[in-house]
């Protein structure tokens, strides 16, 4: 709040309070704060298309930042939405998970199609628990409408 200080008596050095607010700085900052949430909200989406079967267990807590692996009908393996292959797998999950957090305690969710052949799904089950991925989810359509 902002104030003219002056003598006494009457003319342009009367004290006089100035209670205008400038609100622009806070409406400039939600601005940014808005663009910014735009632009990253679609990042945090997985765009690999499968068709998933339903699922009647009741969801669980999600992980702080969750990695997900994506096996399509044809058998190609995303990671988030990066391709992998079996032979790579546990390297790439390895970069994608970083170093700092230990693989036994990683809970990897795994997107697979419903056409996936049991084969592709079990060689992505073997690949995690050879390179040390114990916790695995799998992830079903929520059929709870």
């Amino acid at each position: 709040m902002g104030a003219k200080i002056g003598g006494s008596g009457g003319g342009k050095y009367e004290e006089e309070a100035n209670a205008s607010i400038n609100v622009t700085p806070f409406v400039d900052v939600m601005l940014v704060l808005l663009i910014i949430f735009m632009v990253a909200a679609p990042l945090a989406a997985v765009t690999v298309k499968v068709e998933l079967p339903p699922a009647v267990a009741k969801p669980g807590t999600n992980p702080p930042k969750p990695v997900y692996i994506s096996i399509q009908p044809n058998g190609r393996i995303f990671i988030q939405d990066f391709p992998s292959d079996l032979a790579t797998l546990g390297d790439d999950l390895r970069k994608q998970v970083g170093s700092k957090r230990d693989p036994a305690h990683e809970r990897i969710f795994i997107r697979g199609d419903k056409n996936v052949t049991y084969g592709d799904f079990m060689g992505v089950m073997n690949m995690l628990q050879d390179n040390g991925f114990y916790s695995v989810a799998l992830v079903g359509e929520d059929n709870n409408k």
